[in-house]
């Protein structure tokens, strides 16, 4: 025990605590995930951010302290995103079939996002610049928040209402697509990656590939969609408003 409070002293001090932390943390969360058959209520990220928030709230670690060390996880975020294309490229010939139907789902899927949630804040009376800030929220959270941040929103409040799109989206998916009647064919796991790629981006695509390899690839390929769609049409779109 002495030498576990000498560990921990000596981490917290450190930019070590936030890598050591962050990967304990999502480790252990997954182990659990993957113990309980992948129950969407135990998602490792979801249950990552609760723990590792309320340690630092409750040992009153500045954020800034725990990303020194964490930061080297946001910078493997970047060749992780890209590694999504290697099985886009290796469905290629699929991708050719169905470009334009995937394109007209991309783009009617983040507009329909973004105005429904929009729509809401506005009959809910939300301050205008909170209710700009829910229009990218289908989008990856850096994107969301120079969106945001372009057409008046908060940047802030994007990255937040980002990240819970995307942990909404991976908890309900699965019951949603079962409440819909969507089977397990190939095709299927296509719609269904696609669809949870185009409302919960990143985690949504991370929960996707847990699940099926095809619904993996085709929540990457959504979550690129929506960044180049959503850096066209909401800047344009509210450039008229």
């Amino acid at each position: 025990m002495a030498d576990f409070v000498e560990l921990w002293t000596y981490l917290s001090a450190t930019p070590l605590f936030g890598l050591t932390a962050t990967l304990l943390v999502y480790v252990l969360g997954l182990a659990i995930y993957q113990h309980y058959d992948q129950t969407p209520w135990l998602n490792p990220v979801l249950w990552s951010i609760v723990a590792l928030g309320s340690a630092l709230w409750w040992l009153e670690i500045p954020y800034q302290r725990y990303f020194a060390g964490a930061q080297f996880i946001h910078f493997l975020l970047g060749p992780a995103v890209v590694s999504l294309a290697l099985p886009l490229w290796q469905r290629r010939s699929e991708l050719k079939c169905h470009a334009l139907a995937l394109i007209v789902a991309a783009l009617g899927g983040g507009i329909a996002s973004a105005l429904s949630a929009f729509g809401l804040a506005w009959w809910l009376d939300v301050p205008q610049e909170v209710a700009l800030s829910l229009i990218p929220k289908s989008v990856t959270a850096p994107v969301a928040m120079g969106l945001a941040d372009s057409i008046g929103g908060i940047a802030e409040l994007a990255a937040i209402f980002a990240v819970l799109s995307g942990l909404i989206g991976a908890l309900l998916a699965r019951s949603v697509f079962s409440v819909m009647g969507e089977g397990v064919s190939k095709v299927a796991w296509m719609r269904r990656g696609f669809a949870l790629g185009t409302v919960s981006h990143g985690i949504g695509a991370a929960r996707a590939i847990q699940v099926s390899h095809q619904a993996g690839a085709y929540a990457g390929l959504a979550l690129a969609a929506q960044v180049v769609l959503a850096s066209i049409w909401i800047p344009l779109l509210l450039s008229w408003w």
